[in-house]
């Protein structure tokens, strides 16, 4: 696994592959981050169809402006969630906006009276992008410290359970959790997935 503050060689490559126009590269890159994309899309629209625009449009920004990554400031991986992410957020809020003005939606399941609309829209807005974070978080956390947070909480094991399951000393177990649950908390801290500062 590479080191966090030196971009992987495979990122470099791909961007710079990107940005000649080789339209092979943005197959691998489709193949390769795909799930992700959809993955985080969903989980801030909640909706099928409109993730799976969402990552239609975060593939078609990529190949209209690679050099819009810049490998320093950390991996493709991290800079296509950011694009993700603020391309849902865009798409949730435009959704919502959408809804408030025509006086209601279809959707109008806990919004409250006209006053507070809009505060409830930047509430959802909220949610959704700590839920996105969390889920991008677990998903790229080290297997080891991924594996005994799932022990623990989806499958209620305590530290002794799951140092037993995954063949560890209980204290490597509370490490483990202990480690992964800081990562998590993480989660209220951005509104962009963890590990790329830079524009997108």
């Amino acid at each position: 696994m590479a080191h966090k503050d030196v971009p992987p060689r495979w990122d470099r490559k791909m961007q710079q592959r990107l940005a000649r126009g080789e339209a092979a590269a943005l197959g691998e890159l489709y193949d390769r981050f795909a799930s992700l994309v959809h993955s985080l899309a969903h989980r801030v629209l909640g909706d099928e169809r409109a993730a799976d625009g969402v990552t239609r449009e975060v593939f078609a920004h990529v190949w209209e402006h690679p050099d819009s990554y810049d490998p320093k400031q950390g991996p493709l991986r991290s800079w296509v969630a950011a694009v993700t992410h603020r391309l849902a957020v865009q798409r949730l809020r435009a959704t919502e906006t959408a809804a408030l003005t025509r006086g209601g939606s279809d959707r109008a399941d806990d919004r409250a009276d006209e006053p507070g609309s809009l505060e409830s829209l930047e509430s959802k807005v909220r949610r959704a992008s700590v839920a996105a974070r969390a889920d991008y978080i677990v998903h790229s956390m080290p297997a080891p410290l991924r594996a005994a947070l799932e022990l623990a909480y989806f499958q209620r094991r305590d530290y002794r359970q799951t140092a037993a399951d995954l063949g560890v000393t209980e204290d490597e177990a509370r490490r483990r959790l202990r480690l992964g649950l800081q990562l998590l908390s993480t989660a209220h801290d951005a509104g962009t997935p963890p590990g790329y500062g830079g524009a997108v």
